[in-house]
């Protein structure tokens, strides 16, 4: 069965949807039933490029999807949605087979907030698919609600343990220094975490945090600057994955305080890593975290915030559980290779059968 993953490019784009794309095209699994082409359908950037490169993109589209059976098209909100659509319509005038997978955060408050016309745009996609993805399974029952497709599946992100592995450090030596990993804006929450480090401060001195993401790096440095906290908040800007695994072994929690997400890479990546972690209730994420390994908060309670900061810094005992069961968890419930069984399964459910066996993984790429 020849397959086409589309999404953002795996080289020219951040974020969880294009680690997902990376992971899907580096699976010995996927590739060993299944011959995976990646194509990338947009690219970070000035509106200049990312527009040219996604009408230059469907025409490459064009030239090249005959020859697949099955498309995986990964999607968020917004412009994404309404791009993807119009590789689906053909897709799908063409009588082939496809799964839309749903990454975007703020995916049902963006359908919420459309008028008739874009409702009816993204009903119809919804509805052409053959199946829908949803990162967590309360993420699928809101999906269902909102387009009754009969079409939705759960398939969870999923990380590789044994590429974090090196990461795990004792966790109580690190246990004054915290780590935020994701886009750094209001949606990830990195104003209040600032907030409340500023308050938790006051009690313990010794506090550090480290901002690794993109996204409002420029304005967030000069918030730090304008606290006077540069001793104690570094802005790290995007890491990269081996950068990410020293952030990573120098920390003993991972922070990520948002108020929208769907199923968090970063936190997978601290569970893998066995550190503790603090997050809210936004998303999938309490399907994920629990109070045996970890801390949940409302999205914008900062003195919570600051008061969970200050108790992952005294409790020993606490850090020793959470990162034991992160470990564990991470292993056993959010694998990557439990993600692409499932996948792999969908895959064959989609096309009616298991389809043809691969003789071996084919990497060939759109990229330019």
């Amino acid at each position: 069965m020849k397959v086409l993953v589309i999404g953002p490019s795996v080289t020219r784009a951040l974020g969880g949807m294009a680690v997902v794309i990376r992971g899907i095209r580096e699976s010995e699994l996927l590739n060993r039933e299944f011959e995976i082409d990646i194509f990338p359908s947009c690219v970070d950037g000035n509106l200049a490029l990312r527009l040219g490169y996604s009408v230059l993109g469907y025409f490459r589209f064009l030239l090249c999807y005959r020859k697949y059976d099955l498309f995986h098209i990964n999607t968020a909100e917004k412009g994404s949605t309404f791009r993807k659509n119009f590789y689906l319509k053909k897709i799908k005038k063409a009588g082939k087979k496809a799964i839309i997978h749903i990454h975007g955060a703020k995916y049902l408050a963006f359908y919420d907030c459309l008028g008739d016309r874009g409702k009816r745009i993204v009903d119809g996609f919804f509805h052409r698919a053959d199946l829908v993805l949803a990162l967590s399974e309360n993420w699928r029952w809101e999906l269902e609600s909102r387009f009754h497709t009969g079409t939705c599946r759960t398939l969870n992100n999923g990380v590789d343990p044994a590429e974090f592995a090196g990461a795990d450090t004792d966790v109580w030596e690190r246990r004054n220094h915290f780590l935020m990993m994701g886009r750094l804006g209001e949606r990830k929450g990195v104003y209040d975490l600032i907030e409340a480090m500023e308050i938790a401060l006051a009690e313990n001195p010794e506090l550090t945090l480290c901002l690794a993401g993109d996204g409002e790096v420029e304005r967030v440095r000069a918030l730090v600057a304008q606290k006077n906290l540069e001793g104690h908040i570094l802005v790290h800007g995007w890491a990269g994955r081996q950068e990410k695994l020293e952030l990573l072994k120098n920390a003993g929690t991972l922070v990520l305080p948002s108020y929208y997400e769907g199923l968090p890479m970063a936190v997978l990546e601290g569970m893998a890593a066995g550190r503790a972690i603090i997050s809210t209730t936004a998303g999938a994420i309490p399907e994920v975290v629990g109070k045996e390994n970890g801390i949940l908060l409302r999205p914008g309670d900062v003195p919570a915030l600051a008061r969970a900061l200050l108790r992952c810094s005294s409790d020993r005992e606490m850090l020793r559980i959470m990162s034991e069961k992160n470990r564990e968890r991470a292993e056993q419930v959010f694998s990557i290779r439990r993600m692409h069984e499932q996948l792999a399964g969908y895959y064959r459910q989609v096309a009616g059968g298991d389809g043809q066996h691969a003789d071996g993984p084919v990497k060939e790429s759109y990229e330019e």
